[in-house]
């Protein structure tokens, strides 16, 4: 029995249906969610209570690591879209089964802080996966190079938000520690596989694109 090659018709149909199964939330994580189990009402009364203003914060942090996962995935889809190598195809596609992951787990924190996803989140998919292509056209090298960048800038905005989030908020920083760990990796491994340095000007690029996403997305 013969099969037939996807085409690329056939590639951007099923990136089609992806972005819209991530988009509404149906997605699922193959790991379990480094929080644990939700609590139940009357289960864990020790563990002290987010005030109003500790819920909304988190939720505000919660929601921009959303939107980043959003572009992640977004972002990885785009570049693994067009990369001629199957092998660094499929590394892209390993790290955005990962963000999907993390998806999953920010849908189910934000539900526990009664809270949403940004309601921006179709406008950022796009533009990311737009921007995935256009690193994917640029060569296995420069292709790699943006994503140990994305993922080095990453790493700093968890870092932050680490520090950010209220003390006695342990579910949500479980998961913040989780997708730190798990992006460094993708970065080490991008440098790995080639990556090189981006210019300056292109990193400068992303730090403002990222800083406007972040400021937006704790709001909207």
């Amino acid at each position: 029995m013969s099969f037939r090659r996807a085409s690329l018709l056939d590639r951007v149909l099923s990136e089609a249906d992806r972005a819209v199964r991530v988009l509404t939330g149906s997605v699922s994580a193959r790991r379990p969610n480094p929080a644990g189990r939700a609590p139940v009402a009357g289960e864990n009364a020790e563990a002290p209570e987010l005030s109003p203003a500790e819920r909304r914060h988190a939720a505000g942090l919660m929601r921009v690591n959303h939107v980043g996962e959003i572009c992640a995935q977004a972002l990885y889809r785009g570049q693994a879209l067009v990369c001629d190598r199957p092998a660094t195809r499929q590394l892209f596609l390993d790290a955005a089964a990962e963000e999907t992951d993390h998806l999953a787990w920010l849908d189910d924190r934000l539900r526990e802080l009664r809270s949403r996803p940004s309601f921006l989140n179709p406008f950022w998919y796009a533009g990311a996966f737009g921007l995935g292509v256009l690193a994917g056209r640029a060569g296995d090298a420069w292709n790699l190079g943006f994503m140990a960048e994305t993922e080095r800038q990453v790493e700093r905005h968890l870092d932050g938000h680490l520090g950010a989030l209220p003390a006695n908020d342990a579910r949500s920083r479980a998961i913040v520690e989780q997708m730190s760990a798990d992006e460094r990796q993708h970065r080490v491994t991008a440098e790995q596989y080639g990556g090189v340095s981006l210019p300056a000007p292109v990193r400068a690029a992303m730090r403002c694109g990222s800083k406007v996403m972040t400021s937006t997305a704790y709001y909207v």
